[in-house]
């Protein structure tokens, strides 16, 4: 049996990104493993496009409501990301997936890096919502 991979479906080449586009590696395709493609901000009915967001402040404190994640016109977008966190965090979960390829720098998918929470580019040590909870819930990103 194949081994399963949770993936960040832009990274498969699904037009999901903030902008409607995706992030394909081609790489992935050499990979003889079941991906279990998601993406958490559709999961958490942002759609697709929208406009861009970063996380102002850590997981830990936008998961205990003391910090949120806003789109660059100001629009508080907290609940669908951590929404969409949950379903995806669900579907590898139930899936007995142990590791992720994710899409770095995202909000919800970022590993090691993310945005600093000022839309100017500029990057700090951090963990998207959605890989947070994969890497709590045992899952190696």
């Amino acid at each position: 049996m194949k081994k399963k991979v949770l993936v960040s479906a832009c990274l498969l080449g699904k037009n999901c990104r903030y902008n409607g586009e995706h992030s394909r590696i081609s790489k992935l395709d050499e990979l003889d493993v079941d991906f279990i493609p998601v993406c958490p901000e559709e999961e958490g009915e942002l759609g697709t496009p929208r406009l861009a967001a970063e996380m102002q402040g850590s997981p830990e404190n936008i998961l205990k409501g003391n910090a949120r994640i806003l789109t660059t016109d100001g629009h508080d977008v907290t609940k669908q990301f951590i929404q969409g966190a949950k379903k995806s965090l669900e579907a590898g979960l139930t899936s007995g997936t142990e590791v992720a390829i994710l899409k770095s720098h995202s909000p919800s998918c970022g590993v090691g890096e993310i945005y600093d929470g000022t839309f100017s580019h500029s990057l700090i040590d951090g963990n998207g919502i959605f890989s947070h909870l994969c890497r709590e819930s045992g899952i190696t990103c």
